[in-house]
């Protein structure tokens, strides 16, 4: 019988079994209804595992980590599923997109050598990213509309940038440290004696 406490560690794991299946939809370089529809189911997945785990009391450093590496799974499969379906989005942004990707892994690159960990935040304007990169995807892949894909881009970067400066002013990995303020107030308060 399914425990309550086992919900969100599910919803991460959907997340994790849906990103493959969309990248497999979009092998033929065309995707349907299916598409958006798995998408949205995983987005969906991403908000309520941290709802339902704070509510429940179960959200751990463990359920944390899992939930950023479902996003990175599943938004690498979204990125080469663009790739498949859609080059010329990609031909299009191509600059922008690679500035994008450079901050990503500098965010990720500045965590290993200070923490020996990936970043798992879930910062105010990773929340607002997430949202945009839901419109712009559905808009995408739903209606072949990219214009939304310059404010994926811009919050991107605002979130890595803010990120970033959290990493270097935290003392210790943190997981949960919801915007540049609370780094801050946390930075603050390790110094008080």
């Amino acid at each position: 019988m399914l425990k309550p406490e086992n919900i969100p560690m599910l919803l991460v794991g959907l997340r994790f079994a849906i990103a493959p299946l969309l990248l497999l939809d979009a092998f033929d370089h065309h995707t349907g209804i299916a598409f958006v529809v798995g998408y949205v189911i995983a987005v969906l997945s991403d908000i309520f595992d941290g709802i339902i785990a704070r509510r429940l009391g179960v959200s751990t450093e463990r359920l944390r980590i899992a939930d950023s590496w479902a996003d990175i799974s599943l938004y690498v499969c979204i990125a080469f599923s663009v790739w498949l379906v859609f080059p010329q989005t990609l031909s299009t942004f191509q600059m922008p997109l690679l500035v994008a990707v450079a901050a990503q892994l500098s965010l990720f690159a500045i965590n290993l050598i200070k923490f020996q960990k990936l970043p798992s935040l879930h910062t105010y304007t990773a929340k607002i990213w997430g949202l945009t990169l839901l419109v712009a995807t559905v808009g995408l892949f739903g209606f072949g509309n990219d214009q939304l894909v310059w404010l994926a881009i811009a919050l991107c970067l605002i979130n890595s940038v803010e990120e970033i400066l959290m990493t270097l002013i935290l003392p210790e990995w943190q997981c949960d440290v919801l915007s540049l303020a609370a780094a801050i107030q946390i930075r603050q308060t390790w110094r008080s004696p």
